[in-house]
């Protein structure tokens, strides 16, 4: 698979620029294993790079100002002058790439001329991150070719600047931290505020993660959010007044939430409830994965499920029926929805030798319930973004 997308690839930029690449560069999509909207509250995520991949062959341009993007997969074109400022244009997609560059020329480092083309096997809207695996890759090139000496902190830090600056998301940083830090067969428990991270051996020989794609994503997601924080900044208040010595929202007991039960409100206490059991949750997760005991870490996957259905509310009907179902069947240890909610894929652990009858009877029942045909992506943990070289990677 990755040879294929590296060939199409090659043969997407001979044909377009008519010329003979230099570099090929492979930045990846990410999952989640566990740790849903604690990343704004002091809490912990534990992602993972996985094998879909961006894929960019790049050519520098001596002595030219001009720097050509060439998307495969829109067909699409876009070529700025590298010495004018930039600012957001009505190509999405380019703006991700224009606002790494501005970021990188604020600082004042010099680029010059390049020749990008890029496809990717990340299925975009999935919530697999192809916006960092894009925003991250381009960083890495410049940073690789132009020897601009940014640290991988840095160039996650730009990848995020973009989205917030030239795409309008206020993305948390764990999407652009896992794209470039990934290592195979390794989760990173990252705190999303101090950027403190430590890896962890992802030990599920036997089993497999696999995602099952709802295809639906509900119009409420953004609202749905900032309604969310609201209710979780409105809990944070209260606990801070009363208990002022506590340093960061992860290190309040479940009796401490009690005793504001009242004074915040059903709704706060039950989204505070949710951050708090599943920072803990994190932490057990990477202790499961790191000591192979699948079974635990499958609880603590389901266990998260029904903190963000029941707690947090951000489930849907079509993400609860695929994850009720799929724990029904032979093989799966754990399921739960991945990502902000409302839509997107389910992650789920199953033993390897049942994963395809499971992929075939979950795939029958949301056809019949939602006329929906289901997607299904096999993942498996990768390194960060990566140049590659003669069936090598250089990192």
């Amino acid at each position: 698979m990755k040879e294929k997308l590296i060939n199409y690839t090659t043969e997407a930029f001979k044909a377009f620029f008519q010329s003979e690449l230099e570099n090929i560069f492979l930045a990846p999509g990410r999952i989640n294993i566990i740790g849903e909207h604690v990343d704004y509250s002091d809490g912990f995520v534990l992602p993972a790079a996985i094998d879909k991949y961006i894929c960019f062959a790049v050519k520098k341009v001596d002595d030219s100002e001009t720097c050509t993007f060439f998307a495969k997969d829109f067909d699409d074109s876009f070529s700025f002058n590298i010495n004018q400022k930039q600012i957001p244009v009505s190509q999405i997609w380019v703006n991700y790439l224009l606002g790494v560059f501005n970021a990188i020329q604020e600082s004042g480092k010099k680029i010059g001329g390049l020749q990008i083309a890029f496809s990717s096997t990340i299925p975009m809207g999935s919530g697999l991150s192809s916006s960092a695996a894009l925003e991250c890759g381009f960083a890495f090139i410049l940073n690789q070719i132009f020897d601009l000496n940014l640290s991988k902190k840095e160039l996650a830090l730009i990848g995020q600047k973009s989205e917030h600056t030239f795409v309008g998301v206020k993305c948390g940083i764990m999407d652009q931290f896992a794209s470039v830090f990934g290592k195979e067969h390794k989760v990173i428990m990252l705190d999303c505020n101090s950027l403190e991270h430590q890896y962890f051996e992802a030990n599920i020989e036997g089993y497999s993660l696999v995602l099952f794609d709802s295809c639906v994503k509900h119009t409420h997601l953004t609202s749905g959010y900032n309604d969310r924080r609201r209710d979780v900044d409105n809990g944070k208040k209260v606990l801070w007044e009363k208990f002022p010595e506590i340093a960061k929202f992860r290190d309040f007991s479940f009796s401490m939430l009690d005793t504001v039960r009242a004074e915040i409100g059903e709704r706060s206490y039950k989204r505070c409830l949710y951050i708090l059991k599943e920072t803990k949750r994190v932490e057990k997760a990477a202790k499961a994965l790191s000591e192979g005991n699948a079974e635990y870490l499958g609880k603590l996957l389901t266990e998260t499920h029904s903190g963000l259905s029941t707690e947090f509310e951000v489930s849907c009907q079509e993400l609860d029926f695929l994850v009720e179902v799929a724990l029904k069947e032979n093989g799966v240890l754990g399921s739960r929805i991945m990502g902000g909610g409302f839509g997107g894929c389910s992650i789920n652990l199953i033993k390897d030798e049942n994963v395809n009858e499971v992929i075939e009877k979950i795939s029958a029942k949301y056809k019949a319930d939602f006329d929906i045909e289901m997607k299904v992506y096999h993942v498996k943990i990768s390194d960060g973004i990566n140049e590659y070289k003669r069936n090598e990677f250089v990192i």
